[in-house]
């Protein structure tokens, strides 16, 4: 799980534009929960193949994509507009989203942002079209770390290599996009929960099978901005553990096996927090 929290058509190879020499590698950065860049609820299919230029890149198709609108897969900062004509690209957009990542966005019909302007995540940056190297309208899409394309993940999913796949697109749909079950992992259910107001929930999860509790808190507000966050499980008789830091979505998952002991558990967004009494034991 990231921690940052986390009418199929014929295509032409493109010829891509010269990329600027880096003057160093900027260190491996987790990479932000980049969502579908379509607005919420629109469904999309992501197609990936051998020889696609540059590798790892995906291709969303979708019957009558052309002037639909095309949204920023993560907050960010526009750093290229370009327009490449009849070949390579044709018009693209450019975002950088920290710690090496970036996103490409090609083969538009329009543009709607300028150099250095700050945009959220699901903000509409342009729209999807038929421009440059291609023989159909679809939207080439790029997750970059470091100036390397990195095989593509939307909401935590991993898009397949090489096929398709359909994605309904969370994007800004208004609410956290993980869920505590998805942090802890398989097999946890939720058993119990804390509401901190509008800041957020907190969580506590148990697996039957491994006897193991996991603690999660999930932020309801500055949802893609890091901001002060945690969670914390203490099993009685042991040491707390916390997991707290800036984050953009979650804290957590703290997890301990417990078995028939009793837990105290909560976690915190901003100034509100949790916190429980021994309980659930067992």
């Amino acid at each position: 799980m990231p921690r940052l929290r986390r009418l199929a058509v014929a295509v032409a190879t493109l010829a891509l534009p010269a990329l600027p020499a880096l003057p160093f590698a900027a260190p491996a950065s987790a990479a932000p929960n980049f969502q579908v860049p379509f607005k919420c609820g629109v469904t999309v299919t992501a197609a990936t193949f051998s020889g696609h230029n540059p590798a790892n890149s995906v291709d969303f198709q979708k019957s009558g994509l052309t002037g639909m609108p095309v949204t920023a897969s993560a907050p960010g900062t526009v750093t290229r507009v370009a327009n490449e004509g009849s070949t390579s690209y044709g018009r693209w957009i450019e975002l950088d989203h920290g710690g090496g990542w970036r996103t490409r966005y090609a083969h538009l019909s329009e543009q709607e942002v300028s150099v250095g302007q700050s945009v959220g995540q699901g903000k509409e940056i342009g729209k999807a079209g038929a421009t440059g190297g291609v023989t159909g309208p679809h939207l080439h899409f790029e997750q970059r770390l470091n100036g390397t394309v990195q095989k593509a993940v939307l909401n935590g999913v991993a898009v397949p290599y090489y096929g398709k796949k359909d994605f309904t697109s969370k994007n800004n749909c208004g609410g956290n996009p993980y869920s505590a079950t998805e942090i802890c992992g398989a097999g946890f259910s939720v058993i119990d929960q804390q509401s901190l107001g509008t800041a957020g929930t907190a969580y506590l999860l148990y697996n039957a099978s491994s006897k193991a509790n996991c603690a999660a808190t999930l932020k309801a507000t500055s949802l893609g901005t890091a901001s002060a966050t945690s969670a914390f499980l203490e099993v009685q008789g042991a040491s707390r553990t916390t997991d707290q830091g800036n984050y953009t979505y979650y804290a957590g998952p703290v997890t301990k096996t417990a078995g028939s002991t009793c837990v105290k558990w909560g976690g915190s967004v901003g100034s509100a927090s949790y916190e429980s009494p021994f309980e659930h034991c067992g």
